[in-house]
């Protein structure tokens, strides 16, 4: 297989994600929590990268790709342990203990909350979520963009 190919994979599924995630935003009218913009600025960036790889053809860019999918594959598998319940996410995005707090605090902590929270499952399939199924995809993507730069060494 043509190393290119690894290239116009991995910019596909990143375009594909971003544009499944926008669906479920606008579409399916389910809008993103913080940790699930944090998991789409990766994307972004990988094709913005792109873009400068046909341009400069540096295997710094290549590298800089696979480094945004493994960013986002970890945001991704962090956010989804955080939706099970494993482990606490940011307080500016999960629910937090309210025993401690006094009237105020509770009633700034309401007014300040999220409406999104990023510890509930807004929708998944076959057991995984959003943030589950970004994690899988993305570490695919990691290996594509892997891939293209062993292809760019043997290759020049």
């Amino acid at each position: 297989m043509k190393r290119q190919y690894f290239l116009y994979l991995a910019l596909a599924g990143s375009a594909l994600l971003m544009i499944g995630a926008l669906l479920f935003q606008y579409v399916g009218q389910m809008p993103p929590c913080k940790m699930c913009y944090w998991q789409r600025y990766p994307h972004i960036a990988a094709l913005a990268i792109g873009a400068l790889l046909f341009v400069y053809h540096a295997q710094i860019f290549a590298w800089l790709g696979f480094a945004m999918m493994v960013t986002t594959a970890g945001i991704g598998g962090y956010h989804a342990g955080v939706e099970q319940g494993w482990w606490k996410g940011p307080q500016s995005c999960t629910g937090a203990s309210v025993e401690t707090l006094t009237a105020e605090e509770l009633l700034e902590k309401i007014m300040t909350s999220p409406v999104v929270r990023c510890d509930e499952i807004p929708w998944s399939l076959f057991g995984l979520s959003m943030a589950g199924w970004n994690m899988v995809f993305s570490a695919g993507l990691a290996f594509a963009w892997l891939m293209f730069v062993k292809g760019s060494k043997a290759h020049g």
